[in-house]
């Protein structure tokens, strides 16, 4: 009967070590050595009758120092019999120090923090590894809208005496270049990460069968804490005939075969202003359509104004306060009955794009069995700490009632991991949380809008500043956009940052770190801003708060 075991060794620093290591006590008669220089130990498995000597020698003359011995157990047993101290708080009963449910963002920055704190991790994936991220969210997209971008300015760039064509659009060419950028992040970015950083990777549906268990395709596995990182998905609302009609999502209108000739987008927030402006570049005829009174709604209503400018302008018909009450099928596409005001009025496309939000995925994770705690969306519900309501599991990212942001699932992950081992009790602080919608002009903001700023008790001041005012903006041949600046009247601290702009994302960095800071209005407004950037515009528009810039010289501070 094979027995599996755990070497502590000492004098590992690198991969080659590892190697060295392995090839070592498999000379000795060890079998499936796994290697790992970063926790100095290396588990194997052998016959029982194995004399253990025969390793220790075996380790000595690769250069290294044997150390403890430990008995794992029996090979194929899932339950460790370790005889070593646990290593943060893991049992007699539990194999692994964590386990993580999914593999996007968030997972991979639990793993990773995870194993730079020594601990023995499992990851279960049910679909493709990486997560939402980069496989269907923000790398495809941003490559469609760049690519989008580019075809749009050999059409319209403004500048005299550059003649620029473009001809008709190749879809599956470029839907094919995506996939191969997908298919090289996921390598680089993820899939390489794991035998990196040598954690245990398995595929396969994961379900709590108790508050301490899990079980993953017939598997049984237990660990001292777990983290649930399982991200979401595009939700659906329930509208009348949508699902016999058939709809697209953000994920399924980026592997269409071919372009549709026009396209409906329910929904005008970011996902959808994204997606409506990418295929209206690519010459579909598209139709935003918003519940809400104005587009961007969660925006301030100036940046809600310039957007909608910019978008009709490029041709994207916008409809606010509508509500789409049928879809149905037609020989040609769909129709689309949407009440506007009192009018209800037909819309007649070749497709609908549904953007109207994500829901967390967590069904089917046996949560109830586990004593985790959602709420009526689904989110998993967590205090302060990312830990549910069983103190043995921890949640972050998407799955959770966090922002849907890329960087604040990674953050939660890494906080998640620290505090699930106990290395730490690190509070979440998502007071200051940047968002970018990436339109041409592109949204950024950071901080409290306005309305936020008076209901939290402020007694507020603002300025607006357009973008004309920067001489950035007159070099690239778009004016569009504004600045907008929220600060508290009594102490001149900068409350929130909101931009429409070209760039408007690299600006807005600098805009957290100030409100990070603590800064006030004053202090913006004396920094040194470097000339002919989008980024003075932040120094410009705090200047706006007491003078005219607009009659300032192109310099002058």
């Amino acid at each position: 009967m094979a027995l599996q075991w755990k070497l502590r060794i000492e004098g590992m620093t690198c991969e080659h070590c590892e190697v060295s290591v392995r090839r070592a006590l498999e000379s000795a008669g060890a079998r499936n050595v796994q290697a790992d220089f970063r926790r100095g130990e290396a588990v194997f498995e052998a016959e029982e009758t194995a004399d253990p000597e025969r390793w220790r020698e075996a380790i000595r003359k690769a250069g290294y120092r044997p150390g403890e011995l430990s008995l794992l157990g029996r090979v194929g047993s899932v339950e460790a019999v370790s005889q070593e101290r646990p290593v943060h708080g893991r049992t007699r009963r539990d194999a692994y120090d964590l386990v993580i449910v999914g593999s996007g963002s968030a997972a991979f920055a639990a793993a990773i923090r995870a194993r730079d704190l020594g601990a023995r991790v499992l990851m279960v994936e049910a679909g493709t590894l990486g997560g939402t991220c980069v496989n269907v969210g923000c790398v495809p997209s941003k490559f469609l809208l760049r690519a989008a971008e580019v075809y749009h300015l050999a059409r319209h760039h403004g500048y005299a005496g550059i003649p620029t064509q473009a001809g008709p659009v190749d879809w599956r060419a470029l839907v094919a270049q995506k996939d191969e950028l997908v298919r090289a992040l996921r390598k680089e970015k993820y899939a390489d990460l794991v035998e990196l950083y040598g954690w245990e990777l398995v595929q396969g549906r994961a379900q709590f069968v108790d508050a301490e268990t899990l079980a993953v395709d017939g598997r049984t596995v237990r660990a001292s804490a777990y983290i649930v990182a399982t991200g979401a998905s595009p939700a659906v609302p329930p509208i009348e005939g949508l699902v016999e009609a058939g709809y697209l999502t953000s994920t399924t209108a980026m592997e269409l075969e071919a372009l549709p000739t026009s396209l409906a987008v329910i929904g005008a927030n970011a996902i959808g202003l994204e997606m409506g402006q990418l295929f209206a570049r690519l010459g579909v005829r598209v139709t935003l359509i918003e519940i809400m009174p104005r587009i961007a709604p969660f925006e301030e209503p100036e940046v809600s104004e310039a957007l909608a400018a910019a978008l009709q302008e490029e041709g994207i018909e916008v409809l606010t306060a509508a509500q789409v009450r049928r879809v149905e099928r037609t020989p040609v596409g769909k129709r689309l009955w949407v009440q506007v005001g009192g009018e209800l009025r037909s819309l007649e496309v070749a497709d609908v794009l549904v953007a109207t939000g994500r829901r967390p995925n967590t069904e089917g994770l046996g949560l109830d069995q586990a004593g985790v705690k959602t709420d009526r969306r689904g989110a998993i519900v967590v205090d302060e700490f990312m830990q549910t309501t069983n103190p043995r599991v921890w949640a972050a990212g998407d799955c959770t009632g966090s922002p849907q942001f890329v960087y604040v699932a990674a953050y939660e992950g890494t906080v998640a991991a620290e505090n699930a081992l106990g290395s730490d009790r690190r509070r979440v602080d998502l007071s200051v949380v940047p968002r970018i919608t990436f339109t041409t002009p592109t949204v950024a903001a950071v901080g409290l809008t306005e309305a936020q700023a008076r209901a939290q008790g402020y007694e507020v001041r603002t300025t607006v500043m357009p973008v004309a005012v920067l001489a950035r903006a007159w070099v690239n041949r778009d004016t569009r956009g504004l600045f907008k600046l929220v600060a508290d009247a009594a102490t001149d601290r900068l409350l929130g940052v909101h931009v429409v702009a070209d760039n408007a994302g690299e600006v807005i960095y600098a805009a957290q770190l100030a409100l990070q800071a603590g800064l006030r209005v004053g202090d913006l407004a004396a920094t040194l801003a470097p000339y002919l950037t989008m980024a003075e515009g932040l120094r410009l528009a705090a200047q706006s708060f007491g003078r005219d810039v607009a009659r300032m010289s192109c310099c002058a501070g």
